[in-house]
């Protein structure tokens, strides 16, 4: 007797897959907002751990949607390429950091500071990122947000231990930070007011 096979609809496999890995992703950010949380609040004893959580869960979550929205592929550094030669038009480093830092304002943070960081400004090596303090927190005690890093997948670090951005390196760590504030973005994170403020930077070199 011919054994009878079920037939299987490739695309039903496919969706199955591509479901399974979706949930994979976002159970690394679950792991990811939960750390970055507890991170923000244990800044200092004065932030607000429902703060830093909220916060944490937005910067994740605006990262991915930015990603889909810029329409990311492969890795950062092939979505410049594609800018660049006019096939997508955002998905720079300042952008992420630009509309990050635009839907954080909402927030109205009150015992957590959002500031701009800059590595290298000006070079063609130019990053920019996000930076939370507490309140009357030096900058470089702070903690990165980086969502163009990885491709949307939120990166954060504390400023001093992120290794990739590090000045004099030769072998191993230098621990010299190439991160600096530009005033002129943190003022406008700061700014909570409703504004036509236009930025003046809209892209960076990365």
């Amino acid at each position: 007797m011919p054994t009878k096979f079920l037939k299987v609809n490739p695309k039903v496999v496919f969706i199955f897959a591509f479901t399974i890995c979706i949930g994979a992703v976002w159970g690394r950010d679950e792991r990811s907002i939960k750390d970055l949380g507890e991170a923000l609040a244990a800044l200092a004893p004065d932030v607000n751990p429902g703060e830093a959580e909220l916060l944490s869960v937005t910067a994740h979550t605006t990262s991915r949607s930015l990603a889909r929205e810029y329409r990311i592929v492969l890795n950062p550094e092939f979505q410049n390429f594609l800018i660049n030669i006019g096939l997508r038009q955002r998905g720079y480093c300042a952008h992420f950091a630009r509309d990050i830092g635009t839907r954080l304002k909402t927030l109205k943070l009150k015992t957590l500071v959002l500031h701009w960081g800059a590595a290298y400004e000006g070079t063609s090596g130019e990053d920019n990122c996000l930076v939370v303090t507490a309140r009357n927190q030096p900058f470089q005690e702070g903690i990165i947000l980086d969502g163009w890093r990885r491709a949307g997948r939120l990166f954060w670090s504390a400023v001093r231990e992120d290794h990739e951005y590090e000045v004099e390196q030769h072998y191993g760590h230098s621990g010299i930070t190439a991160w600096k504030e530009n005033v002129h973005e943190t003022a406008w994170l700061q700014d909570y007011r409703p504004s036509e403020r236009k930025p003046k930077r809209t892209a960076a070199p990365h």
